[in-house]
């Protein structure tokens, strides 16, 4: 990658780090500390989000790895008028996250580690709850396998065969709610 490239896509890309512990090995001498970093990595532009953990013997060593590996395991996730196409739960170990549309002014509600997830893909409306452990690593990773389970309502028409403006008559997200209930 050149350098105007890897510019070009630092600039756009929204780097926040969720989790940072400090662990420790009990040697001969005493106590080695060591340190892991979780970072997500966010282009709100092209809707594309992405997580990473990084260990190192230094915090801003270990924020730097993750923020590479988050980079490199970005996925797209389709947004609808700032909210999520349909209501999805996300599994990972005992954590369920549940991702449901919010009607427009509603903006993020959920916790700091959905909402860091969300803010860096883009969306804006949207109302979640974690379910069973919190754990930031357990949540992080269903949180992530909800947003894969998106799908557009465009790839739903094409899946079950019907024109986009079919499936968009009985739509009720975003500002089609309102339009449902005049």
């Amino acid at each position: 990658m050149s350098k105007e490239n890897k510019k070009n896509n630092e600039s756009t890309s929204n780097d926040k780090t969720i989790y940072i512990n400090r662990v420790s090995k009990v040697v001969k001498g005493g106590r080695r500390f060591n340190f892991t970093a979780m970072v997500v990595t966010g282009d709100a532009e092209n809707n594309k989000v992405g997580v990473g953990f990084g260990k190192a013997s230094q915090v801003p060593e270990a924020i730097r790895k993750a923020s590479d590996k988050a980079r490199t395991s970005m996925i797209s996730t389709p947004i609808v008028e700032g909210t999520v196409p349909h209501i999805v739960t996300g599994k990972f170990g005992a954590t369920k996250v549940l991702l449901r549309p919010a009607s427009p002014g509603t903006g993020v509600i959920a916790s700091s580690t959905v909402r860091s997830i969300l803010d860096a893909a883009g969306y804006t409306n949207v109302l979640t709850k974690v379910i069973g452990s919190n754990n930031a690593h357990n949540v992080v990773k269903a949180t992530l396998n909800a947003l894969t389970l998106l799908e557009s309502p465009e790839a739903y028409a094409v899946r079950v065969g019907k024109s986009v403006d079919e499936v968009m008559e009985n739509y009720t997200v975003g500002s089609h709610v309102w339009n449902a209930q005049r």
